[in-house]
């Protein structure tokens, strides 16, 4: 599992389960690294339902459902693209909540983003967020990082869920 994730992953596979509820992953530059932290944790498939990796762009409209527009407006390295990924691998596979991770892990930039630029999402029944992350490291380092705070915003949404009725 990512070197300072510590017991998040459990904790929240823990919350979830005690609610009922599911999770989705969609992810582009982590390449499936965050389904395989959440996976590592015995008894995940109490919460996890799985992911997709989507790494090529044709993949995030034609599997995840982003819509050709927001690649065309906003590039695949965006708040837009984030958010429409979590809901599309949350309606897909029918998930409670859905995380999304897309950006740059490098080695050479992408659509003018420089190594770093990262945007994660976590879509659930009531609400949706989204946060830029400017990383720093190697691509691997790049890529724990995103995932740990991918993890860490569900974590977050999840403690605010009853105020968010």
């Amino acid at each position: 599992m990512w070197s300072r994730a510590g017991n998040l992953v459990p904790t929240v596979l823990e919350s979830l389960a005690d609610r009922q509820q599911t999770l989705a992953t969609a992810e582009s530059l982590t390449g499936g690294m965050l389904a395989g932290g959440i996976t590592d944790v015995p008894g995940a498939s109490r919460s996890f339902v799985g992911g997709v990796v989507s790494y090529a762009t044709r993949v995030k409209v034609s599997v995840l459902d982003v819509p050709a527009d927001v690649v065309d407006r906003h590039g695949v390295v965006s708040e837009e693209c984030a958010i429409a990924m979590a809901r599309g691998v949350r309606r897909r596979l029918d998930a409670t909540w859905g995380v999304a991770t897309t950006g740059v892990a490098g080695p050479d930039g992408q659509e003018g983003h420089p190594v770093g630029t990262v945007w994660i999402a976590v879509a659930g029944p009531e609400v949706v967020r989204a946060r830029l992350l400017s990383l720093t490291g190697d691509r691997h380092a790049i890529r724990e990082a995103t995932c740990e705070s991918a993890v860490s915003l569900l974590r977050d949404l999840l403690r605010e869920e009853p105020r968010l009725r």
